[in-house]
């Protein structure tokens, strides 16, 4: 049986290469030393098969075979991370590979994904696309797919069809809703039709005016159904390290315009090769039996052809060369002309070669730990697992696209609440000076996230943990502060009624009584009820961005003091997400509901990788002595002299106990490398006796089991023992001390996170990228022996108090100086829910009472030198 093909370029049934004779032009006109031809040319009928003949016959390119051995090894496991929000096979799911080739690799896939549909469905529920170049080519990969044992597991699970086009083609009609349209037309009987209107799924998902439908499913017990979710899932594959033939920007605005759509069930697996060793690249490229050589010379007689003469270029005039540019990851592909020569295309062009020159044909990027996780972020993509071949020189990456991702701090752009990459305007050449409204746009989308739609109705009115309010409090806290700080900045009156003011603060006018906070209402029908807090929540983010467009119209001039309040308002409203959050942790699996349109880890599949993840090669390090700076120069007092400041503004905010700048003397000292893990602290609660120790907050004991919480609901210690244990300065202390050791300093723990702890552009694990913690991989990974450290903020030994220099702050004068108390200590760093902001300025300084159990605190210890017995 033929295999249905839909011919998308330019709806004709002419060959894409037809329109990429410009390009050849275009790129072999340019100056010496920069000619160039397009990619596209290799990948024609007869090239298709070259490469495939290098993936066959030339061991020495190994990232195929790298993936192949992933996807041997995992695959079943990977289609099964593909449905982790699914129960099972959803009927009208479509699978899209771009760029399928010979389907070798794809074989395994289509096989494990027949093998995930039960054996009572009545019609396949998936349809596979192949998209790619050559009709012909893929007619006889499909045929063949159809024509063998892999077909015959295919029947009535997963329809394979083809798609010719470019992927800019076939991107385009899978948004366009395309796709049902031709699984209607190629095979009526199988028909799914559009299952909720495929257009209208691809559609934005939310925005601030449709808040209030989220609102209402918040009234309800039940998790709230996502935009889309009623239409089957996409998922998009993208094999062979493609993605390395773009620019690292282009790559960007090509995985930021892929149609993936939030809370759906869409995903991407997409392969991507390691930066490996020179020499080991090079010859991936260059292989000695001359297959890569025939596959680039192919390129030339392809591109003859659509100047109007196949023969146009004489191969003999040609050799191939390659090289690696380590700095920028970067592999180069150049057709080099042997002796001066000249060729007259058909219309009669002349297109002049010297000897020697070279012309560019094919880049291949390559991708260290950072440049992957900066890829994903600035294209508004999140990681959900990885799996790497057995000799660490390859990754197959599946990646979704979540309900909101924080920008990394370089970038210039941001994700609007429609699902779009708009500029963040420049308020400030500093990641930690004054934020963008998008910033704002980022942290509301947070915001309604968390409160919105993980918090039952049945919650609102309980406190999930001792010491806090009710939840329904943080969700009038949040714009009330907002106002307050907004009404006292612009001398305004403030924007809720009498009767709301009095039930959220009764002295809110009165900023000096902004803490401590007045009376909770001990009857619960006092508090205010959501819809009228919700009301007020978006009159008072109307009001702030309005103050927005009044400093861009120049209605109102910048000031310092302008600038401190949208700062401190706006990381006020990031710290409380991170406080509600871990409230709502302890009763995660009893009430609060798993983060919405986030893929669910699978835990089982997670905890193997886990284990065989590679560990650092010394239990510790010895560092010092030395100098570390804590904190930095921002004394508030010096905005009163501000009057106008000019934009983009150079000054980085911070809190009061940030300033001043000091310079600390470090003396040598011996710290791990990783924070003490949940599997060790176990160890330790089990040996000191479960009478002596206390469990900490964010383990819970079910059926006699020790488990740690998740905001998934507790997972086994088998699935979290090599995360950092979260748990209470006490507790970390009196571990150190059995180990022979103690926990470090605030410089000391600085010291070793300037040197060793990458950051969010390096993959730490903080702002949402994940909703559970990590395991540590400080010194046994990452880039430059970089890494993180799982996603905790950690204890130090340091006593929050004043320094010399010290000035309270006037706008929030009980921020710091009311825990001048001897009883908090410094924590830094940051949690996996931490803002980046907050998590990568290095001057930020957190606290908690040594006893406080529940925040998302770690701890790592030290040895002093002259100890030599570590227990």
């Amino acid at each position: 049986m033929p295999a249905d093909i839909l011919q998308l370029h330019a709806h004709s049934a002419s060959s894409p290469l037809t329109d990429i004779a410009q390009l050849v032009d275009n790129g072999l006109s340019r100056p010496l030393g920069e000619k160039t031809l397009p990619t596209i040319l290799l990948y024609d009928e007869n090239g298709l098969r070259l490469y495939d003949t290098i993936t066959t016959d030339a061991p020495e390119y190994y990232l195929f075979r790298a993936e192949e051995q992933i996807l041997e090894d995992h695959v079943d496991e990977i289609v099964k991370v593909m449905h982790g929000t699914l129960a099972s096979v959803v009927q009208g799911e479509m699978v899209v590979e771009l760029g399928a080739g010979a389907l070798r690799k794809t074989s395994h896939i289509l096989s494990a994904l027949a093998r995930s549909v039960s054996n009572d469905v009545l019609t396949a529920p998936i349809t596979y696309y192949a998209l790619d170049l050559e009709k012909g080519e893929l007619e006889r990969t499909l045929g063949l797919i159809q024509d063998s044992e892999i077909g015959k597991s295919l029947q009535g699970r997963v329809i394979t069809r083809g798609i010719c086009g470019t992927y800019d083609d076939g991107l385009k009609y899978i948004s366009e809703g395309g796709l049902y349209n031709f699984l209607d037309f190629a095979d009526s009987n199988t028909s799914l039709g559009p299952v909720g209107g495929f257009e209208r799924a691809m559609s934005p998902a939310s925005t601030h005016s449709s808040a209030s439908e989220s609102r209402d499913t918040f009234l309800s017990d039940t998790p709230p159904s996502s935009p889309g979710a009623s239409s089957p899932p996409l998922h998009i594959m993208f094999l062979g390290s493609s993605l390395g033939n773009f620019s690292r920007s282009e790559a960007v605005e090509f995985l930021r315009g892929l149609p993936l759509r939030s809370g759906s069930g869409d995903t991407l697996l997409i392969g991507l090769d390691h930066n490996n060793d020179r020499a080991r690249i090079e010859k991936a490229y260059h292989d000695p039996h001359g297959h890569t050589e025939n596959f680039i010379k192919n390129g030339l007689r392809v591109a003859g052809r659509v100047l109007g003469s196949e023969n146009l270029f004489d191969k003999e005039n040609w050799e191939y060369v390659n090289k690696y540019d380590t700095d920028n990851r970067r592999h180069e592909a150049f057709l080099q002309a042997k002796m001066d020569h000249s060729v007259v295309a058909p219309n009669g062009k002349v297109y002049v070669f010297k000897q020697n020159e070279q012309i560019k044909i094919e880049e291949s990027f390559k991708f260290s730990d950072k440049d992957a996780f900066s890829l994903f972020t600035e294209a508004n993509l999140r990681p959900v697992q990885r799996w790497v071949d057995n000799n660490s020189e390859y990754s197959l990456w599946l990646v979704e696209r979540p309900a909101f991702v924080f920008p990394l701090l370089s970038s210039p752009f941001a994700r609007n609440r429609n699902g779009e990459a708009v500029l963040r305007k420049p308020y400030s050449t500093s990641p930690f000076g004054i934020p963008a409204r998008q910033d704002w746009d980022i942290m509301w989308t947070l915001w309604d996230f968390v409160t919105l739609r993980m918090i039952p109705s049945s919650m609102l009115l309980e406190k999930p943990i001792d010491l806090r309010h009710i939840c329904l409090f943080y969700l009038g806290h949040i714009p009330a502060f907002l106002d307050i700080h907004l009404s006292n900045l612009l001398e305004e009156s403030f924007t809720h009624p009498e009767e709301y003011k009095r039930g959220i603060d009764p002295d809110v006018d009165d900023p000096t009584k902004c803490n401590p906070h007045s009376e909770v209402p001990t009857d619960l029908s006092s508090w205010p009820a959501l819809s009228d807090i919700v009301d007020y929540q978006k009159r008072v983010r109307d009001r702030l961005m309005t103050l927005y467009d009044d400093i861009d119209s120049g209605k109102r001039s910048l000031t310092r003091k302008m600038g401190r309040v949208l700062f401190m308002t706006y990381e006020h409203e990031g710290m409380h997400a991170e406080t509600l959050l871990y409230m709502l942790l302890q009763r995660a699996g009893t009430g609060t509901i798993p983060p919405p349109d986030f893929l669910k880890p699978d835990w089982t599949s997670l905890a193997v990788s886990w284990d065989a993840a590679p560990k650092p090669n010394h239990d510790t390090v010895i560092l010092g002595p030395g100098t570390v700076t804590i904190g930095h120069d921002d004394d508030e007092r010096e905005d009163a002299v501000s009057d106008k400041i000019s934009l983009p503004d150079d000054h980085e905010y911070g809190w009061d106990n940030e300033n001043p700048k000091r310079v600390v003397d470090v003396q040598q000292f011996e710290i791990s490398w990783r924070p003490v893990t949940n599997g060790e602290f176990y160890e330790f609660y089990l040996g000191q006796g479960k009478d002596k120790v206390e469990l900490p907050a964010s383990w819970v004991v079910e059926d006699g089991v020790v488990q740690v919480r998740t905001l998934y609901g507790p997972v086994p210690m088998d699935v979290a023992k090599h995360w950092p244990v979260i748990t209470s300065y006490d507790h970390l202390s009196t571990y150190a001390m059995v180990k022979g050791g103690r926990l470090p300093t605030e410089p000391e723990l600085r010291l070793f996170y300037d040197k060793f702890h990458y950051g969010y552009e390096g993959g730490a694990n903080t702002g949402f990228r994940n909703w559970h913690p990590l395991p540590a991989t400080t010194g046994g990974g990452g880039d430059d022996g970089k890494g993180c450290n799982g996603g905790v903020w950690e204890w130090t030994s340091t006593v929050l108090d004043k320094v010399d220099g010290y000035s309270p702050s006037k706008l929030y004068p009980g921020y710091s100086m009311d825990f001048f108390d001897g009883k908090h200590n410094v924590v830094i760093g940051g949690s996996y829910v931490t803002p980046p902001r907050i998590a990568e300025r290095n001057s930020f300084r957190n606290w908690y009472q040594r006893n406080y159990p529940y925040p998302w605190v770690g701890g790592r210890v030290v040895y002093d030198i002259n100890t030599k017995a570590h227990n």
